[in-house]
This record gives structure tokens, C-alpha cells and sequence, in this order.
């Protein structure tokens, strides 16, 4: 069975959010879901999740898997939000260990909070296989980015988080805690010895040149356009054009705020004694 499809763009975080299911009235999953939020003010809100929740419910979609390909840097996970509404089980990669430990000495969180991935529902292991309704599914380690990027693999469609982008854009960045462009290659590579045909669904885009956003290419495409990794293209050249690209990015405008909650699999830091809850800003730690 081909999965079904529906993606939603969010131009406040460039961030496309997929919904992936079976047929009408059945099975679904929902990846990298966006929780809107204003660094000025520091509000949150739902405009974004709420068109998925609204196509949720317009197709009589189950829940069953809120999937996140890693722990995003430059949005909040909407995830607790949709399981609240709809259930379903929030997995990520087993390596989000990893992600957890280090911003834990950066953020400075103490023993009262667990680096050990207990605050989503599910780790998936490279290459551990599950369903999506009729839907056969893969996750497939693509480490890079992060230490816990994961792709997953469902019929003919691979989504591969930000391991790529479209070919006019490239690549992502490796210059977060734990990345590393060797691996990111390799990665790549893995993605890129899929069948020419299959459909890889990007979970960001930033349109250069004011073209209209993008979120679907292919192997194919890729193999033989991308600005940063086409064939021909060796691992030592890309590490070394990756790394010197990497050296001229600002951080992401969300990184802060984002990372605090989404290590958390969406939820905020617990409330302090007058009820709210605080984002910790740390001072030249990154």
C-alpha cells in the first residue's frame, strides 16, 4: 500500500509537518510537528498544529505515531499537543541519549533531569521496523545533524528530516553538540542508495531566490543536483566545504528555547513555585 500524504508549511520557522497515513478513516502518523512561539514575548501558541489537528479530524484519521526525526533546533515540538487531542506514541531516535546529555551540562539541569530518553514514548533503533495502520514502516539512522537523526522509511517515501534540503539549498549544518560532517556524509550516502524513485520529504525549506517553498524531491534529483552532495562529490571534499560553511552561521533564532523543550518531547521545564514555567538562557555556552 503507498501511504497518503499531506504536508503543512509553517513561513514563521520554515518547518513542513507530514501527515502520513493509510486511507480515509484509518491510520496515521504525524511528523515534526510545529508549537508556535514568539522569542520577543516568549508566548506560545497553536495556529500551526491546528491545521494538522483540523486535518486529523477532517479525514477520521487514528493516531498512532507523533515521529520526530530529531530534536530540532530551531522550532518547538508540537508533540505533547496532538497526543493530548488524538493519542499516539511519541518516538525518536535511541540516541536523543546522547542530544539529552549534553544539553543537560549546558542548560545545567541537574540530576532532576533524565538523560535517558524516558520522556518520549518510544526509541527507535537503526533499523527497527513498525506499522502505521497498513502501512510498513523503517527507521534508519542518519546521524550528522545530530547524533539521533533519524529517516523514515514508509512505502516508497522516505522522510529524511534535515539531513538535506532541497538540491538549490544543500545540505544541514553540523556545528550543533554531537555533529559531525563525516557522518553526515555517510548518512547521505545511505539515503541516497535508495531506489532513484523514492520520495524524500524535507522538514524544512527555505526558498533562495523567492521561489515558493518546497518540501518534495528524489533520489534522483538529489544524486544529481544538489549544490553540496551530487555524485562526484568525495567525503573529504564535503567535510571540508561543510565545515568552513559552518564556521559563517549565525544560530538558529529558536535554538535556546527550542532544544530546553524538545529534549523534553515537547514539554516545558516543570513550573516553579509560582506556577510558571522559565526557558534558561545560557551565557557564551554556545
Amino acid at each position: 500500500m503507498q501511504a497518503q500524504i499531506q504536508s503543512f508549511f509553517d513561513p514563521a520557522t520554515h518547518t513542513i509537518t507530514h501527515v502520513v497515513f493509510d486511507r480515509e478513516g484509518g491510520s496515521a502518523a504525524v511528523i515534526d510537528p510545529v508549537w508556535d512561539f514568539n522569542p520577543h514575548s516568549g508566548r506560545t501558541a497553536t495556529h500551526s498544529v491546528d491545521q494538522v489537528a483540523d486535518f486529523l479530524r477532517g479525514q477520521r484519521l487514528r493516531l498512532e505515531w507523533i515521529l520526530e526525526t530529531h530534536a530540532h533546533a530551531d522550532h518547538l515540538s508540537a508533540a505533547q499537543h496532538l497526543r493530548r487531542e488524538f493519542g499516539g506514541r511519541i518516538g525518536i531516535g535511541a540516541r536523543i541519549q546522547q542530544v539529552q546529555d549534553a544539553f543537560r551540562r549546558i542548560y545545567n539541569l541537574g540530576d532532576d533531569f533524565a538523560a535517558d530518553g524516558r520522556q518520549f514514548d518510544h526509541l527507535f533503533e537503526d533499523g527497527e521496523r513498525f506499522r502505521i495502520g497498513d502501512l510498513e514502516a523503517e527507521a534508519i539512522l542518519v546521524a550528522g545533524h545530530t547524533p539521533a537523526d533519524l529517516m523514515y522509511l514508509i512505502g516508497d517515501a522516505a522522510f529524511i528530516g534535515d539531513t538535506m534540503f532541497m538540491p538549490d539549498t544543500g545540505t544541514a549544518r553540523c556545528d550543533f553538540p554531537g555533529g559531525d560532517a563525516r557522518a553526515l556524509y555517510r548518512s547521505i550516502r545511505r539515503i541516497l542508495a535508495l531506489p532513484e524513485q523514492t520520495r524524500l520529504y524535507l522538514c524544512h525549506d527555505y526558498a533562495p531566490d523567492e521561489r515558493a517553498p518546497q518540501w518534495q524531491t528524489s533520489v534522483a534529483e538529489q544524486r544529481r543536483a544538489n549544490i553540496h552532495v551530487h555524485d562526484g562529490i568525495d567525503e573529504d571534499s564535503f567535510v571540508a566545504m561543510r565545515e568552513k560553511r559552518d564556521a559563517t552561521l549565525d544560530m538558529p533564532v529558536l535554538l535556546i528555547p527550542s532544544i530546553q523543550v524538545n529534549i523534553r518531547a515537547g514539554q516545558l521545564p516543570p513550573a516553579e513555585g509560582n506556577g510558571r514555567h522559565y526557558l534558561k538562557f545560557p551565557v557564551d555556552a554556545l
